[in-house]
C-alpha cells in the first residue's frame, strides 16, 4: 500500500510539473524558420556568410539548451547542462567578437554591415591614377587613364544629346489633305481623339482617329466664319467647346461637333474708349482658351484691345478689357496673346515690338512686366507660349528670331535664334511634353527650299534635329503630350503627323491600322425598261368607280365647263371694265376711235390763250391777287431783233472786247 501511495504521489508531481506554464523563444523559432527557407533555397544560395553561419550555431545551441532544460531531468544535470550551454555561450560570443575584430581592422574603420560574397573590395591604396591625371571627382576604377575618363565624359554627354532626339516621335507619317490653301490653325482636344484644322479658305475641318481609316477622309467641312479666313483653333481644357478665331470681329464658340453655341457681341467703331463698347470693332488677330477656368477666353484684336470673355454671359459683353500701350501712351495693336500654364500670367505681343503681361489675381489697370525692346518695331509676333514649368516663355517674332525670356528677370532674353524665316503672322512655337525642346516652323520662298520643323534645346537654344516637312513653308506645329505626336501644318493645304509605333499611343495609330471601306457600286441600267408587273392592263381588276367626283371636278374648271363670264361687281375684273362691260383692249380701242381730235394739240401757246377771254370774264385765280397792289398789268414790249452778220461767224472768230 506504502509503494502505491508513493507511486501516485510521484504520478501527481509530474503531472504538476507538466502543467506549468512554457515559455516560448522568439529568436529561436525565426532561426528554424531561416534555416529551413535556406535549405529550399540552397540551390540559388551558394555561400553563408561565416558571421550569419557561426550566429545560426549559437541559436541553435540555445534552441536545444532551452529544450532540456523544459524536460524533466535532475538538478545536477540541469546544472552541467547550464554550464555546458554557458561555456558554449562563451566562446561563440568570443569568436562572434574575433570576427568583428579582425573585420574592423580590415576595413579600417567601415561603417556599415559586411559586404555580400564575391563583391570587390575596392583598394584605397593605388591612387596613382587620379594622383597623377589631377582629376576632380570620384576616383577612377583600376586601369583607366584620365584621358579615358574625359572621352567617357564626353560619351555621356552625347548620350543625353542623342537621348532628347530619340525622343522626337518622327518614325512615320501620315499626310491629311486640308485643302490647297495654307494650313492657318489647328488644334487637338485633350483627349487625342479628334483634331480640327482651319485654313485661308474658311474651311474648318473635322478629324475623328477612331472612325478613320487608311483613306483619312475628314468626317465634316463647315464655314463658320462665312468668308473670313480661319486664324486660330483651341479646344476648352475640357474638350466640349472649341474656340473660333477668324479675320471678322466676332469670336465664335462652337460644340464639339461643329454647331455654334455662342457668338461674341461687336463693338462700336465710332467711340473713343474702346472699354465702353461691348466687344471688338476691328479684325480679331488671335485667342485662346484659359487653362484652368473652362468657361474664359482671351482675343485680341486690331483695335488695340485684348478682351476676357466668359461663356456664361453668352458674347452679350466682354468681361475685362486690356488696353496696351507704347512708351508714349498711345495705343498699340496686339498680334498674338498667351495664358500661362496655371493661368496667372496673361501676355501679349504688339506691333511696337513690346511684350506685356498682366496678372490675372490682380486688376488688369497697369501691366506687371513689360519689354518694350523685344522684337523690332512694326513687325507682328506670331507666337508666344509659355513652358510647362510655367518660367520660361518663348517668342516667334516677324523679325526672323525666336527668343526666350525668364518671367523672374523679364529685362533680357535668355537665348535668341536668328536667321529662322517668317513669313505668316501665326508661325507657331511650342514646348515638348518634357519640357526639355521647343519646336518651331521654318517659312520659304517657292521653290526655293524645304519647309521644316526645327527642335531646340530650352535652355541653351542649341539646335538638336531639323525635320523636313514639304516644299512649302511650315506655318502651324502641334505635339500632343498625351498622344506624344507632332502636327504640322503646311502652306501647301497639306497636314503632316508624324509619330512612332514605341513612343506614341493612340491617335494616328487608330486610323492607319483600318481597311479602306469599300464602296457600295449601284449599277443603273438606263436603256432597260422597268415595269412592274400589277400594273399592266392585263392584271387590273375591273372596280366599279364613282364619277362623282369627276364631274366636280370638270364642273369647277370653267375651260371644260366652258362657263360663260359672270357679271362685273367691281372696277375691273379678269381683263374686263364693268364701265364698258368689255375688255380692256376693247375699251381702250373705243376711246381712241370717239377721242375728238385737238386742234391745240401741236400748239401749246394756243391751248393756253384760249382760255384768256373766260380768265378775264370771270377772274378767279391770279386777278384778285393782284388788283390791290397792281390793277394795271406792265408786260414787255416785244423788240424785233436785228440779226447781224457776226451771228453766223462761230465763237472762236468773234472780236474781243478789252
Amino acid at each position: 500500500m506504502e509503494d502505491d501511495e508513493e507511486k501516485m504521489e510521484s504520478l501527481r508531481g509530474k503531472e504538476g510539473k507538466e502543467k506549468k506554464a512554457r515559455t516560448f523563444d522568439f529568436m529561436a523559432m525565426f532561426q528554424e524558420a531561416r534555416q529551413t527557407a535556406i535549405e529550399r533555397t540552397k540551390d540559388n544560395i551558394d555561400t553563408i556568410p561565416p558571421d550569419i553561419e557561426a550566429l545560426s550555431v549559437s541559436k541553435e545551441q540555445k534552441s536545444r539548451k532551452e529544450s532540456s532544460s523544459s524536460s524533466g531531468s535532475d538538478s545536477s544535470d540541469d546544472s552541467d547542462s547550464d554550464s555546458s550551454s554557458s561555456d558554449e555561450k562563451s566562446k561563440s560570443k568570443k569568436g562572434i567578437s574575433n570576427k568583428k575584430t579582425t573585420a574592423s581592422d580590415s576595413d579600417e574603420g567601415d561603417i556599415g554591415p559586411p559586404l555580400p560574397p564575391g563583391m570587390l573590395v575596392p583598394d584605397k591604396t593605388k591612387k596613382s591614377d587620379r594622383e597623377d591625371d589631377d582629376a576632380i571627382g570620384p576616383p577612377l576604377p583600376p586601369g583607366m587613364s584620365g584621358a579615358e575618363r574625359d572621352s567617357d565624359e564626353d560619351d555621356s554627354e552625347n548620350e543625353e544629346e542623342e537621348s532628347l532626339v530619340s525622343k522626337i516621335p518622327s518614325s512615320h507619317e501620315i499626310v491629311l489633305n486640308h485643302g490647297v490653301k495654307p494650313v492657318s490653325a489647328l488644334a487637338l482636344d485633350p483627349s487625342g481623339a479628334r483634331l480640327v484644322t482651319g485654313g485661308v479658305d474658311y474651311e474648318l475641318k473635322f478629324w475623328d482617329f477612331a472612325g478613320m481609316d487608311t483613306s483619312l477622309q475628314s468626317f465634316r467641312s463647315i464655314r463658320p466664319c462665312e468668308c473670313h479666313p480661319i486664324k486660330q483653333l483651341q479646344y476648352s481644357s475640357t474638350g466640349d467647346t472649341i474656340l473660333v478665331v477668324s479675320g471678322n470681329n466676332k469670336a465664335k464658340v462652337l460644340d464639339r461637333d461643329g454647331f455654334e453655341k455662342m457668338e461674341c457681341a461687336k463693338g462700336d467703331p465710332y467711340l473713343l474708349d474702346m472699354a465702353n463698347t461691348k466687344g471688338h470693332s476691328a479684325m480679331l488677330n488671335s485667342g485662346c482658351w484659359h487653362p484652368k477656368t473652362r468657361e474664359e477666353f482671351m482675343t485680341c484684336s486690331n483695335d488695340c484691345t485684348v478682351r476676357l470673355w466668359d461663356v456664361n454671359m453668352e458674347g452679350k459683353k466682354h468681361k475685362q478689357c486690356l488696353k496696351p500701350r507704347t512708351q508714349l501712351g498711345r495705343k498699340t495693336v496686339p498680334t498674338t496673346c498667351a495664358y500661362s500654364k496655371d493661368g496667372r500670367w496673361v501676355a501679349t505681343a504688339c506691333q511696337d515690338g513690346s511684350i506685356q503681361i498682366w496678372d490675372h489675381n490682380k486688376s488688369f489697370v497697369n501691366v506687371s512686366m513689360v519689354n518694350r525692346n523685344c522684337h523690332t518695331n512694326g513687325s507682328d509676333t506670331s507666337c508666344l507660349c509659355f513652358s510647362y514649368c510655367g518660367r520660361i516663355l518663348a517668342s516667334r517674332g516677324g523679325d526672323d528670331t525666336l527668343k526666350t525670356w525668364d518671367i523672374r528677370n523679364f529685362k533680357k532674353p535668355l537665348n535668341v535664334v536668328n536667321g529662322l524665316d517668317n513669313f505668316f503672322s501665326f508661325t507657331d512655337c511650342v514646348f515638348s511634353p518634357d519640357d526639355q525642346m521647343i519646336v518651331t516652323g521654318l517659312s520659304v520662298k517657292k521653290n526655293s527650299g524645304k519647309g521644316k520643323l526645327l527642335f531646340y534645346e530650352r535652355n541653351t537654344l542649341t539646335k538638336l534635329s531639323e525635320l523636313e516637312i514639304s516644299d512649302t513653308s511650315v506655318v502651324r506645329c502641334l505635339w500632343h503630350p498625351k498622344l506624344n505626336q507632332m502636327v504640322a501644318g503646311c502652306a501647301d493645304g497639306q497636314v503632316r503627323l508624324f509619330y512612332d509605333p514605341q513612343k506614341s499611343q493612340r491617335g494616328a495609330m487608330l486610323s492607319v491600322v483600318k481597311s479602306e471601306r469599300k464602296s457600295r457600286q449601284i449599277k443603273v441600267m438606263t436603256t432597260q425598261q422597268i415595269i412592274t408587273p400589277y400594273a399592266l392592263p392585263m392584271f387590273r381588276e375591273g372596280r366599279p368607280t364613282s364619277t362623282r367626283k369627276a364631274e366636280e371636278r370638270v364642273r369647277k374648271d370653267p375651260v371644260k365647263s366652258r362657263r360663260p363670264d359672270l357679271p362685273i361687281t367691281g372696277p375691273g375684273e379678269g381683263g374686263r371694265v364693268a364701265q364698258r362691260g368689255a375688255t380692256l383692249s376693247q375699251y381702250v380701242v373705243q376711246n381712241l376711235v370717239l377721242k375728238k381730235p385737238d386742234k391745240y394739240e401741236n400748239d401749246p401757246r394756243e391751248a393756253i390763250l384760249r382760255h384768256a377771254k373766260e380768265a378775264e370774264e370771270n377772274p378767279f385765280w391770279v386777278e384778285p391777287a393782284y388788283k390791290k397792289n397792281q390793277p394795271v398789268r406792265i408786260f414787255q414790249e416785244v423788240e424785233e431783233e436785228q440779226k447781224s452778220d457776226d451771228d453766223d461767224e462761230p465763237l472762236w472768230k468773234k472780236t474781243k472786247l478789252g
